[in-house]
Formats: structure tokens, C-alpha cells, sequence
């Protein structure tokens, strides 16, 4: 053997298997160090616990363990100031350091990796990245819901025409409907905790696969490190990534919902609609069109959603036909994951900032809630409740309604005797009495959804008032 080939597989880990270096192409297609070093912190957070239970055991000395973290404490101060030399032939963040370590303190260096294998330790690694990240989410989405909060409080009685179909439907308030997104993100938060409990799980002492024969003490690690718990098989703790598709799944619920919410903001910004105004730190202009003030963040959110929902089908792409234990096809796993992760964590930073900007024009709402006869349900309600049977109110109304459109008018402009004409209902439209004028307006209508989860403006603000206590 070369003493070149000799020196880079000492250097790679690989001993004196080979007879011959990698080549560059090799080297270059399978190295991971350019993203897996953001992993840093959290590798050497790991390997100083790993080291403290090793020295516990006896497996190694204190001296050897003193060593380890003199030298991890120097590595993480050069992480940190930008110094660290990240080398390629070391392929990825692992063997980086623990080159450097090696450099720094010797023999204790080489021990470090008594009793795992780089596919446990990745697989801890990724682990506790995750929960970091998970709790920045949750976070995040508390603030965006506070943000919903505090824009639906003074908006609790603001008419706002509810659409199904993009139909104007029934008489809301804006209150209500933010509070609407102030529910899907909050699912969205429960499913982050929820998957961050199998998240939380220790792989560290299945080793390569079949765990160790040194008499390692894993739950010890596993306080020292923050898990819940540890893995219950060494095979299944290094080659499955299931968490990881888990979190994608939920950050892509967060996109969906992001995206959503985007697509109204678009719609209620445009002139022809007018609802709202988002601050022009939000907003760009056109290189062509001086007059033009376009929503980007919410265009550019709704079109990320894509992207978080595509990391969610490469990761289960890249699972779906592995044998076990560790493949290298798991090196796949981290770019698609932590694109997801920053692609939520600053979607929803931006978000909380845009929403608490946002102006309400709640002039341009109400006339739009007059313009499809949104009342329409409570005056067939109305008849119901004087007696008569709900599909034969809702012919009625819906003669009214037709009446209406002929004379280009809105229900509530109908004199009470011109009402009781539109309906059809001949000597029953006695049934309808001069107390339908507070049905038949916008506002009569909203209060008479008084029910929980309904959207009268009293209801409304007990929810906020319970959505604000649930967040503490």
C-alpha cells in the first residue's frame, strides 16, 4: 500500500481495509461535511456525555475524560468564532472533529469512540438537533397566535362576509375568522409536541447495529442529555428516521395552514377586494408598473409550502425501500429535513411581524357582506322557528332571494309587505312579522350566533379571552 492511500484511510476511519485512496469523484459525491456540519454543537454535546459515561464505567480514565472535554471546550470556541478548519477528505462533521480532537489532546481522542459507531452517533446527533428545533417552532407559533390574538380582539364585531365556494355565504366577523387560523396552529403546535416525545429518544449505544459488548450505561446518557427515554432496539435505533418524517409531516400542516392563510391575504389585499393593507416593508413594487404594491411574503409563503411538502416526500422516498440497519442512503435524510425546519421557523417569524402590521378596512367588509344576500339562512331560520318546516322556508327564501336579484336589491331593502310577496308563501307570509328587520341585518345576524364556537361578537371574545389564558 502507497503511504498516500496509507494516510488518507487512517485519516477517513477506514484502517487498513483498502488498498487504494478514493477517488476525488468518490469523495466528493459522498462527502456530507458542507451540511452536516451544522450538526457541530449538538456532536460534541453528545460526545462529552458519551465520554462522562465511559469514564463512569471505567471503560475509560478520568484523565482520558479530562482530556476529551479540554479538548471539546477548545473545538467548540473555534465552531463559534468561524476558525474551524472543516476538511472534505474527513467527509463529514463526526470525523471532523474527531480529527481535531485527536490533534489536540492525543490517545484520549482516539478513545472517544469506545463503544459507538457513527451511525448511533448521527443518529443522536440529528435527535437532539431536532427537539432544539421543535422547541424554536413552538415557540414561534406562539407568538404568531398571540399576534392573531391581538388583531382579532378589536375586530370581534367587525362584519365580515363568510364565503364558501368564494360565494358570500353568511354574515362572520373578522374576530372570528382570525381565530379560525388561531385553531390551526394550534393543532399544528400539538402535533410538534406530540412528535417531539418520539423525537426525544436516545439511539446512543446501539452502535452500529447490534449494540456493544462494553458495559455502557445508556439511560445515564440519556439524562445527561435530556431524553426521555432510550431506543429499545439497536437496529431500529440507527436505521429508521420515522421522527424525521414525522416533523416534516408536521411542518408541512404548518405550511398548508401558512399557505391558506396567504392566499386570503392576497385575495383581501387586492383592490378589487380591499380588506385589509399590509405594510409596505411587506410588500414590493414593479419594475415596470409604478402604481403596483404587490403582497410577496404571503405569495412567496404560499409558494414554499411546495417545497416543505416536497422534503416530506423525499424523506419518505428515501425510507420506503431500505433493508434494515443503516443505509447510506441516510445521509440523504438531513438536507430535505433541515430545509423544512428553517423553512417554517422563518416563515412563521416573518409572519407573526407582517400580521401585527396589518391595517383592517372594515368599510370595504361590510359592504361586501351586503352584496350576496348573506341573511338569506336567518330568514329562512326566522320561519322555522315560527312554525314552519326548513325545506319549505328555504323555498320561500329562496324565491325572495330571486326576487331580490330582479330588482337589483338586497333583502333588507324589501318593505315588510313587498317581503311577504317575494316569498310565495301566500296566506303564511303572515308568519313574517315587522321583528324580521333585526333578523335580516348584518349584525343581527352575527349575534345570533351566540353558541360556542359561534361567531357573535360576545362569543368571540370569551374566546379570546379563553385562547389567551390557554397560552399562559
Amino acid at each position: 500500500m502507497s503511504s498516500d492511500s496509507q494516510l488518507h484511510n487512517k485519516a477517513s476511519g477506514w484502517s487498513a481495509r483498502f488498498a487504494e485512496p478514493m477517488s476525488e469523484l468518490v469523495k466528493r459525491y459522498t462527502a456530507s461535511v458542507d451540511f452536516d456540519k451544522r450538526l457541530a454543537l449538538f456532536d460534541i454535546q453528545g460526545s462529552l456525555a458519551h465520554a462522562e459515561m465511559l469514564a463512569a464505567q471505567g471503560i475509560i480514565s478520568t484523565q482520558d475524560r479530562a482530556d476529551i472535554e479540554r479538548g471539546m471546550a477548545q473545538i467548540r470556541a473555534e465552531i463559534e468564532a468561524g476558525q474551524f478548519q472543516w476538511q472534505l477528505d474527513l467527509e463529514d462533521v463526526h470525523l471532523n472533529i474527531e480529527a481535531r480532537l485527536t490533534a489536540l489532546v492525543g490517545m484520549a481522542g482516539k478513545r472517544l469512540h469506545t463503544g459507538r459507531s457513527r451511525n448511533d452517533q448521527v443518529a443522536t446527533d440529528i435527535r437532539l438537533w431536532l427537539c432544539n428545533e421543535i422547541d424554536a417552532i413552538l415557540a414561534l407559533l406562539r407568538a404568531l397566535r398571540l399576534v392573531l390574538l391581538d388583531l382579532a380582539e378589536p375586530n370581534a364585531a367587525t362584519i365580515l362576509p363568510g364565503f364558501t365556494h368564494l360565494q358570500v355565504a353568511q354574515p362572520v366577523t373578522f374576530g372570528h375568522h382570525l381565530l379560525a387560523y388561531f385553531e390551526m396552529f394550534g393543532r399544528d403546535a400539538q402535533r410538534l409536541v406530540d412528535c417531539r416525545k418520539r423525537v426525544n429518544q436516545l439511539p446512543l449505544g446501539a452502535a452500529s447495529l447490534a449494540g456493544t459488548s462494553y458495559p455502557i450505561d445508556r439511560e445515564r446518557v440519556a439524562r445527561t442529555l435530556g431524553f426521555d427515554g432510550v431506543c429499545r432496539n439497536s437496529l431500529d435505533a440507527v436505521s429508521d428516521r420515522d421522527f424525521a418524517i414525522e416533523f416534516c409531516a408536521a411542518a408541512a400542516l404548518v405550511m398548508t395552514h401558512v399557505s391558506r392563510f396567504s392566499e386570503e391575504l392576497v385575495l383581501w389585499m387586492s383592490p378589487r377586494v380591499g380588506f385589509i393593507d399590509i405594510a409596505d416593508r411587506f410588500c414590493t413594487g414593479s419594475s415596470i408598473m409604478p402604481q403596483k404594491k404587490n403582497p410577496d411574503v404571503p405569495e412567496l409563503a404560499r409558494g414554499k409550502t411546495g417545497r416543505v411538502n416536497g422534503d416530506l416526500m423525499s424523506l419518505l422516498t428515501l425510507m420506503k425501500g431500505q433493508p434494515l440497519a443503516y443505509n447510506k442512503d441516510n445521509q440523504e435524510d438531513k438536507e430535505p429535513l433541515f430545509d423544512a425546519a428553517d423553512t417554517v421557523s422563518d416563515t412563521l417569524r416573518i409572519f407573526a411581524e407582517m400580521v401585527a402590521g396589518i391595517t383592517v378596512k372594515p368599510e370595504a367588509m361590510r359592504a361586501a357582506a351586503l352584496q350576496g344576500y348573506a341573511t338569506a339562512t336567518d330568514l329562512a331560520d326566522y320561519l322555522v322557528k315560527k312554525g314552519m318546516a326548513f325545506r319549505d322556508a328555504h323555498e320561500a327564501v329562496a324565491h325572495a332571494v330571486r326576487y331580490c336579484v330582479g330588482k337589483g336589491c338586497d333583502l333588507a331593502d324589501l318593505s315588510l309587505a313587498e317581503l311577504r310577496e317575494a316569498t310565495g308563501l301566500g296566506a303564511q307570509a303572515e308568519l313574517i312579522g315587522a321583528d324580521i328587520t333585526q333578523v335580516l341585518t348584518l349584525e343581527g345576524s352575527a349575534a345570533a350566533r351566540s353558541h360556542i364556537g359561534g361567531t357573535a361578537p360576545e362569543t368571540v371574545k370569551k374566546a379570546i379571552k379563553a385562547a389567551r389564558s390557554e397560552l399562559g
